[in-house]
């Protein structure tokens, strides 16, 4: 983890990344970036998960394999998965990998994420993400109506 201090402004689009492979970490970066995010990335699972408690992050883009050989020794991967929903709501989760099938509805919701990317689509990463992040909204949309409404009648009284 970086020792430099970053303040995050309130118009800051932060997105985190974890990669064990270079060159889709380079894609991701590039392709992050250009959609406007403020990127940050993640080295071990401690650093991911202790930039994911300090930041509330709007995108986070995850290896399958990120500092493990398997998936089920992701313990970044593993640790979003068990952790309660308001916790993670705010982060469009994306999971990259050679096992998944791009934008299959059930993959991704058997690893509890937003979407699901095949890596011989990186090419294609900027767009994907973009659509990730759209249908996270879109999906989420209904929820947070019904959340503001709920609180702004609590102030009414």
């Amino acid at each position: 983890m970086s020792d430099r201090f970053e303040l995050i402004g309130e118009n800051d689009r932060p997105a985190l990344l974890a990669f064990s492979t270079p060159e889709w970490l380079d894609a991701v970066r590039t392709a992050t970036q250009e959609l406007g995010y403020l990127v940050h990335t993640a080295a071990t699972h401690s650093d991911f998960l202790i930039r994911f408690s300090q930041v509330r992050y709007q995108l986070v883009v995850l290896e399958e394999c990120f500092a493990a050989t398997t998936i089920e020794e992701n313990v970044a991967l593993r640790t979003l998965q068990t952790m309660p929903m308001n916790q993670r709501r705010h982060a469009a989760v994306v999971l990259l990998g050679n096992s998944f099938q791009t934008f299959t509805p059930m993959q991704a919701f058997q690893k509890s994420v937003h979407a699901v990317i095949n890596a011989s689509e990186l090419f294609l990463v900027k767009q994907l993400i973009e659509r990730a992040v759209g249908d996270k909204t879109m999906f989420l949309r209904g929820y947070r109506d019904a959340q503001n409404r709920a609180h702004s009648s609590s102030h009414v009284a």
